[in-house]
């Protein structure tokens, strides 16, 4: 039996296709799904900021603060590991989320507490949709909920 296990299989990344029909596919479902993650952040932007927010809003939301928090997060652990050792990490995971939030208060033009607002109301929002999803058809959202 082989016990060895590598990154590559810790994160089972599948293949990107080489085919035009398979790099059509997974660009149509990347943007469903970039879609799907931004209905409950819509929700909670037009609760918190009184039905200024739209659907760009909360799309450039969660792309930008997708995006913005990966270059943050492995840059700082990138370039403070060899000084900082394993703080590095906690130090960059509190960074990113500080930019995450930059993201979404630029994003629906709000301070920070708003910002934060927006993020704990779009996981509520998120939450009862996976569980009305799950309850009605037996499919939810991947298990990313702390609890």
């Amino acid at each position: 039996m082989n016990q060895q296990v590598g990154i590559v299989n810790l994160l089972s990344i599948p293949p990107i296709p080489t085919d035009l029909a398979g790099l059509l596919f997974l660009i149509v479902g990347l943007v469903i799904l970039w879609i799907i993650v931004s209905i409950p952040v819509y929700f909670a932007g037009k609760a918190i900021t009184v039905g200024k927010a739209t659907l760009g809003d909360a799309m450039s939301a969660t792309l930008g603060g997708g995006i913005a928090y990966f270059v943050v997060y492995f840059g700082v652990v990138f370039f403070l590991t060899p000084l900082l050792g394993p703080s590095a990490t906690v130090f960059a995971l509190i960074l990113a989320l500080l930019v995450w939030l930059a993201v979404y208060r630029a994003s629906f033009d709000t301070g920070w507490i708003q910002a934060i607002g927006i993020v704990i109301v779009a996981w509520v929002v998120l939450l009862l949709l996976d569980l009305v999803l799950a309850r009605s058809f037996g499919i939810g959202f991947p298990d990313f909920f702390p609890f």
